[in-house]
């Protein structure tokens, strides 16, 4: 079972400047290697204190120095924002510098207030990913982009440097997958799911279940386990572990709240994401402490032998999938940080990878 870190860049840090918190932060991705994580991942995100790195792909050139076994992971590079050119030759460069390490995530971003900061109408942000996907995958694999699409008008041009001989991408491409309309749309691509949970287990298992199905159709195999997200708390004291697990991620919860105005209205008139509407009415009718209460809930915190039980139930219910997780979130102290981020990787890790999870061989 591959276990990863997710950085997020949140700075709620009441006396770090940004440059400071995005400095601690960034090591937190070698210290993920030195602790036997097997990937390190970021997300793209723009123009907000809720996660600020807006070029994930440079932060991974950084740690492809700075480390030398870990995976380097995108989660994910928004392609509604990206050019599609640009994103195959800088993925192909990064895997070039790092001897193969790049697993490479996508997404189609979900807050108004990037989209609107780029001047990207939001209602095209499905056809944009999946047109894009499509042509980046192509890209990667064949050494050249080209596209005659409604969307991206691309005249063929070849990426160079060019990928290392019989560079295979099969096993390394991801997806978010977090509403109804997405999850056909990574499965066709051939990516593997990623999903941050937000509900229990229970509740996730039929859209990662609907993937699986969705993806044996499509390409007549096995799907790579899905890559599921929680925001993580390890302490050796029960009760140090849940009061603090519960402050910071009610704290991290207003923060989705407000990064994506999820209690908005504007969900259901916008294409593609009628679906998150009810999310909004929800909770609003549960209030927000009573919600922030339940996503604590979902997460994945207590002691080492606490947390390797809630995986084994996760096993249980989801099947075969790989966990990644935040330890960095809500201005939580970076001691604190620091210190639940190496109890996981000295108690946790093994005890997961003793688990195992079957990676299927590629066709």
């Amino acid at each position: 079972m591959d276990v990863g870190v997710l950085l997020v860049f949140q700075n709620w840090h009441e006396n770090l400047s940004d440059a400071d918190m995005f400095r601690q932060e960034a090591e937190l991705g070698v210290q993920a290697e030195q602790l036997g994580f097997d990937s390190v991942w970021a997300a793209e995100h723009h123009f907000d204190d809720y996660s600020m790195c807006p070029d994930n792909l440079q932060l991974m050139s950084y740690l492809a120095g700075r480390t030398s076994r870990i995976k380097l992971g995108t989660g994910a590079v928004i392609l509604p924002w990206n050019d599609p050119l640009r994103v195959v030759e800088k993925v192909t460069m990064l895997d070039i510098l790092s001897q193969g390490r790049v697993v490479f995530g996508m997404g189609r971003g979900l807050a108004k207030m990037e989209y609107e900061g780029f001047g990207v109408d939001m209602n095209t942000s499905r056809q944009k990913f999946d047109e894009a996907g499509e042509m980046i995958l192509r890209g990667l694999r064949n050494g050249y982009v080209e596209n005659d699409g409604p969307i991206y008008q691309q005249p063929k041009v070849t990426v160079r440097p060019g990928a290392d001989p019989g560079t295979d991408w099969a096993d390394r491409l991801y997806g978010v997958a977090m509403s109804p309309d997405s999850v056909p749309a990574v499965a066709k691509l051939g990516a593997r799911m990623m999903t941050f949970m937000q509900y229990p287990a229970e509740q996730h298992a039929e859209a990662i279940n609907r993937y699986r199905d969705i993806y044996r159709s499509e390409h007549g195999k096995e799907p790579g386990p899905v890559l599921t997200q929680d925001f993580v708390y390890c302490h050796e004291d029960p009760a140090e572990a849940e009061a603090t697990a519960r402050e910071y991620l009610s704290r991290y919860f207003l923060s989705v709240i407000k990064h994506y105005d999820f209690a908005g209205e504007h969900w259901r008139d916008t294409k593609g994401y009628e679906a998150y509407q009810a999310g909004a009415d929800m909770i609003r009718e549960a209030g927000m402490e009573a919600a922030g209460a339940g996503y604590a809930d979902t997460q994945v915190w207590g002691t080492p032998e606490q947390i390797v039980e809630k995986y084994r139930h996760r096993l249980e219910v989801l099947g075969d999938h790989q966990p990644n997780i935040a330890p960095s979130f809500a201005g939580l102290p970076f001691d604190k940080v620091r210190a639940s981020l190496k109890l996981f990787g000295e108690k946790v890790v093994p005890e997961l990878k003793k688990m195992g999870v079957k990676t299927p061989v590629p066709a």
